[in-house]
């Protein structure tokens, strides 16, 4: 590759509107709802609060990964090893991955999305590193350089309280962070593309692994329990000690047709994203600012969807 990679509203009272209904249950230490057109926020506590955002950092990782394949014309069926020292990243390893392992670049999209995999994270930043070392010559390490690329991405959705310093959302060592607000941009920019779209709307996946004993197959779950219901088709789970449990989620209605005085019709898209940050019940918290993000947005497109000037 010789190219550059990259040319680098708060409720005045919570409980009467329902967000919450016992004494003892907290809110999340951030959230976000926003028509996923505009970003438009229609409702939000904090939303530039700098707080850790645990595996939600895996949509940027994606993205990275994603603009990578268009711009090397890479075969998503290409087999990927996991490289040597990959399970310090995570010690669980639930998917019994091995070092030397192969697996294509598509299932292990597949397992840092679906199951939000760190293993599958690790090594695809590592194989995309790689690549770009080549392609500009540089002898920086590869992790560095794609956490270097997951910053450009994010600075050109003008996410201006971001910063990654890993592909998975590890924070047990260090602090990466964002906010609600540049969730929303990063997620609006993820659900604007139609692969990224259909990963994260699958509740299942098999992925095969080709290892010394032969070819064997994995089966996973995706862990964000809203899929599937209320229209939601998407987006991302995480959850740390330190940023507590976390969930991106995106639910569309059919969009709205408007004919106009010479017979044409305008049509507008009818989706939203929810960011839910530092959550105790991530999951009732999100369909809870889902409920009323659409009466909030049906109340805004009464009145001719104004944006702030």
């Amino acid at each position: 590759m010789n190219h550059r990679f990259y040319a680098v509203l708060l409720f005045a009272c919570i409980g009467a509107l329902g967000f919450r209904t016992t004494a003892t249950a907290q809110e999340p230490t951030a959230y976000a709802v926003a028509d996923a057109s505009t970003g438009y926020l229609l409702d939000s506590r904090r939303p530039n609060k700098k707080v850790q955002i645990a595996s939600l950092t895996k949509i940027a990782t994606a993205l990275v990964v994603l603009d990578w394949i268009e711009l090397s014309k890479r075969d998503q069926n290409t087999l990927v090893a996991i490289p040597p020292g990959a399970l310090a990243f995570d010690p669980a390893n639930a998917l019994g991955f091995q070092p030397g392992d192969q697996i294509s670049i598509r299932d292990l999209m597949y397992a840092m999305l679906i199951q939000s995999n760190n293993l599958a994270a690790y090594t695809l930043a590592d194989y995309v590193g790689r690549d770009l070392q080549r392609g500009f010559q540089s002898d920086g390490k590869p992790v560095e350089l794609f956490v270097a690329q997951m910053n450009a991405l994010a600075r050109k959705l003008k996410m201006e309280n971001t910063k990654f310093l890993n592909p998975i959302g590890i924070d047990s060592m260090e602090k990466p962070y964002s906010t609600a607000r540049d969730l929303v941009l990063l997620s609006m920019e993820a659900m604007s593309r139609s692969s990224f779209r259909f990963i994260v709307s699958q509740r299942e996946r098999r992925i095969t692994i080709r290892s010394v004993a032969g070819q064997s197959e994995r089966a996973l779950t995706n862990t964000n329990q809203l899929l599937g219901s209320h229209a939601i088709d998407g987006v991302k789970t995480g959850q740390s000690a330190r940023a507590g449990e976390c969930v991106v989620i995106s639910a569309a209605k059919s969009p709205e047709a408007v004919q106009n005085p010479d017979g044409s019709f305008t049509v507008t898209p009818r989706r939203l994203i929810v960011v839910v940050l530092g959550s105790e019940n991530r999951f009732n918290d999100a369909m809870q600012l889902l409920n009323n993000g659409w009466n909030l947005y049906d109340e805004w497109a009464a009145q001719g969807r104004p944006l702030p000037k």
